[in-house]
């Protein structure tokens, strides 16, 4: 079988986006939309993969790699965009891809079924992605023959009442045979009202030199190129509804589907269930029969087979929860890891900190694990008890089985089995209070 390369288009500066970032570097589920596409190109393997950008675009060149870079020094147009991509392309044979870093939804079914067209004759040179959308506004429109072969495609400015009349528009996607592709490029010139190198006219180039063209339809969501941040939102609300969608075929319980917000990367066992709100930002997976209740929020976290998290929780970077653990309400677990069976049930903040196997964490603890300079480690044995609104100041070790009394501050070592408690003496005074009432209102009066 012929290789496949795909030249990737993202010189846009995207300056409807109002935005210092470079356009196709703008995130959809916690990734940018260029990443999203190379990672769905990736599914075919590609032998050689193109990106074209703009002079000075260090950060998509970073994101990319190790894709080939290819320069596009002024922005002349798409057939002019392509054409800077030849020289990496020489040698090539086989199937070459064009696509564009800011489509992120398209589908590597819809790229397969191009190479499929575009390989089932030896004569066809371009196989083009077609849509129907609901509103064609200004979209290029496809004229084809009796044999419904691609015979143009005809900018909506330039088109009559007729061809504007076609349902059936462009979306700039190809597939081309690496035989011709250059040849192509090099003929299509700007002799038109914008003076730019359409990638559109190697169509009826290639019609001309007695190839053959043809189309493939794809579904408009797919083909969303994101333009604006109101676009950009667009884009977001249609990856939340795939994934949401693929979670609950793979077995997990979303009770109210449209409040609850995935990443790209997150990973669900089975028998998951997540209450309304949830929000999961990017690398967290969660084992089997796990409950997410409502409103928690959770980043860079694994979470083990039966654990609870919620409501109102929030689990940073480096949480790393086990099996059966029960993370409470208002709890914020940071660079951590909490044993088997532990419990941090209300109202506590665990940073850079070991929870022992079946620990309890009374309400209102915290880790002190920064002096304003440098982060320190708590450890906290297995079944510990840790009593309601205790201060751990770091580097502090409580052994296996200590008690610490509620109201402690703790800055030196506890030992196994043993009783910390850190309290200043209790005095009552008989009768101070009724004093005091009536102080207050003789001075009132």
């Amino acid at each position: 079988m012929s290789s496949i390369a795909a030249v990737v288009l993202a010189a846009g500066a995207g300056t409807r986006m109002k935005s210092a970032k470079p356009k196709v570097m703008h995130e959809v589920g916690g990734r940018p939309m260029i990443s999203h596409l190379l990672g769905t190109v990736g599914a075919l393997d590609p032998a050689k993969v193109v990106v074209v950008t703009s002079p000075n675009m260090d950060t998509v060149q970073k994101e990319v790699a190790p894709a080939e870079i290819a320069i596009q020094k002024e922005a002349l147009g798409t057939g002019h965009a392509v054409a800077a991509a030849l020289e990496a392309l020489e040698g090539f044979d086989g199937d070459v891809l064009i696509l564009y870093g800011d489509t992120p939804l398209i589908e590597v079914g819809t790229l397969q079924k191009m190479i499929d067209k575009r390989r089932a004759s030896d004569k066809c040179a371009v196989v083009v992605l077609g849509f129907e959308p609901d509103d064609p506004l200004e979209y290029g429109r496809f004229v084809t023959d009796a044999n419904g072969n691609l015979t143009a495609i005809v900018e909506f400015a330039d088109a009559n009442a007729e061809e504007r009349a076609v349902r059936l528009c462009n979306s700039g996607v190809m597939a081309i045979n690496a035989a011709h592709l250059a040849d192509l490029i090099k003929a299509v010139d700007n002799k038109n009202a914008k003076g730019e190198y359409y990638l559109t006219d190697i169509v009826e180039i290639a019609i001309k030199r007695g190839l053959t063209c043809a189309y493939v339809k794809g579904e408009e969501e797919e083909l969303l190129g994101v333009n604006n941040r109101a676009q950009l939102a667009e884009a977001e609300a249609i990856a939340q509804q795939r994934w949401r969608a693929a979670a609950m075929t793979a077995g997990a319980t979303l009770i109210d589907p449209e409040t609850v917000w995935f990443s790209h990367d997150t990973k669900l066992g089975r028998d998951v269930v997540i209450e309304p709100g949830v929000f999961f930002g990017p690398g967290v997976t969660v084992g089997d029969n796990v409950r997410i209740k409502a409103y928690s929020h959770l980043e860079g976290t694994t979470i083990g087979e039966a654990a609870q998290i919620g409501p109102f929780a929030r689990l940073r970077p480096g949480a790393d929860i086990a099996s059966d653990v029960k993370i409470g309400n208002f709890v914020e677990v940071k660079k951590s890891q909490i044993e088997r069976g532990a419990k941090v049930s209300h109202l506590s903040y665990i940073g850079d900190a070991r929870v022992g196997a079946e620990a309890n964490i009374g309400a209102g603890t915290i880790t002190c694990n920064y002096d304003g300079y440098d982060k320190f480690k708590t450890d906290i044995g297995a079944g510990a008890f840790i009593g309601s609104n205790s201060a751990l100041v770091a580097p502090v070790k409580i052994g296996d089985g200590a008690i610490i009394g509620a109201g402690s501050t703790v800055s030196k070592n506890v030992a196994a089995d043993a009783l910390g408690i850190e309290r200043a003496e209790e005095k009552q005074k008989p009768g101070w209070a009724k004093r005091f009432r009536d102080l207050k209102k003789k001075v009132k009066k």
